[in-house]
């Protein structure tokens, strides 16, 4: 990407809607200082190869030594929206004011800053050590503060490199991750939910009391359902994002809905977007049609059913470890070749 002409910068400054501050927030040492260099490579502050090595918002000299990040650091980064539809032109341009946060326990207070001044938060989780303490904390504070996060499963070259995990092995622990930082989630909401219907049932208490005496019993109380389901990551939602900040790219279902929705004979990618993850699978025979675990087994048999690789499996995770297994291990350039076309 060119470099962004000091002049377009401050257009975009003075135009609020299109600003955004975005806090990356993570235990210590899950990537988040990495992440922050991956993305100014993109801005062309620093090169691409040293994405990961410089950690150029860890701006002290104690911070460089000791490799952890000590203290909130911002910096404003250019992106333009890929063009959604015809009728969004040449896309959407933003200004980001990125704000890389520590992950340590002593410094929960440029945390708790740094999510105050954003409007949303990339939550990372390294994929190996998975949800951890810090993890926890900061999840709290996004919590508090309102803050809508998108959770970015970081280091996933770690499977593959160090753990040599299967795509559809690393698939199984990817649901197994998401449902703990959804479980955590799960606990926010009924703490929050526990006060609130305690303060409703103390108002109600007043009324009743005011309406007929202070000597009557209440014989009136009914809790209010309430949804969770917007809480909850999930990625055919759009909110998770699969990757490896030090080999700098990542990934949403999206992305991989829009290359293969033609070859499957579907007319947009928001229909193969929602059976991207969970229990969907590719029909072998016709391999252009999606079918469910029911589906799947009527007509292939239970058996065939329970050991089907998942259409998240198929279309993304082995299209990933192939790159691995032909760039990295085995270096093979015939493969490489067919790869990158």
């Amino acid at each position: 990407m060119p470099v962004v002409p000091p002049a377009k910068l401050a257009e975009l400054q003075r135009n609020a809607q299109c600003i955004r501050n975005v806090c990356v927030l993570a235990h210590v040492d899950h990537g988040k200082t990495t992440l922050s260099d991956a993305l100014l490579a993109t801005n062309s502050i620093i090169s691409s190869k040293l994405a990961g090595k410089v950690r150029y918002l860890d701006s002290r000299e104690d911070e460089q030594e000791r490799g952890i990040t000590m203290e909130t650091s911002g910096i404003s980064l250019y992106y333009k929206l890929p063009p959604l539809g015809p009728a969004d032109g040449a896309g959407r341009e933003y200004l980001v004011n990125l704000i890389d946060s520590p992950g340590h326990v002593d410094f929960a207070s440029e945390v708790a800053s740094a999510a105050r001044l954003s409007d949303g938060a990339l939550m990372l989780v390294d994929v190996v050590e998975g949800v951890c303490t810090q993890t926890v904390s900061v999840m709290r504070q996004a919590w508090v503060e309102n803050v809508r996060p998108v959770l970015f499963l970081n280091k996933i070259d770690r499977l593959i490199m160090e753990l040599r995990m299967t795509p559809s092995e690393a698939y199984l622990h990817m649901q197994q991750l998401i449902e703990q930082v959804n479980a955590v989630l799960a606990g926010f909401w009924e703490g929050d939910r526990l006060a609130e219907d305690s303060r409703r049932l103390e108002a109600a208490k007043e009324k009743w009391r005011e309406e007929h005496g202070d000597d009557a019993p209440m014989t009136e109380w009914y809790l209010e359902e309430k949804d969770d389901s917007h809480i909850y990551f999930s990625p055919e939602q759009g909110n998770v994002l699969f990757g490896s900040a030090i080999d700098g790219w990542a990934f949403q279902v999206n992305h991989f809905a829009r290359i293969f929705a033609d070859k499957l004979g579907l007319d947009s990618p928001a229909r193969l977007q929602p059976l991207m993850w969970g229990d969907y699978f590719l029909d072998p025979k016709t391999k252009r049609r999606v079918l469910n675990r029911k589906q799947y087994a009527k007509l292939y048999g239970a058996a065939k059913a329970a050991a089907a690789t998942p259409l998240f499996v198929q279309l993304c995770f082995r299209s990933v470890w192939q790159v691995y297994e032909n760039v990295v291990v085995d270096h093979d350039q015939e493969k490489i070749d067919k790869v990158i076309e």
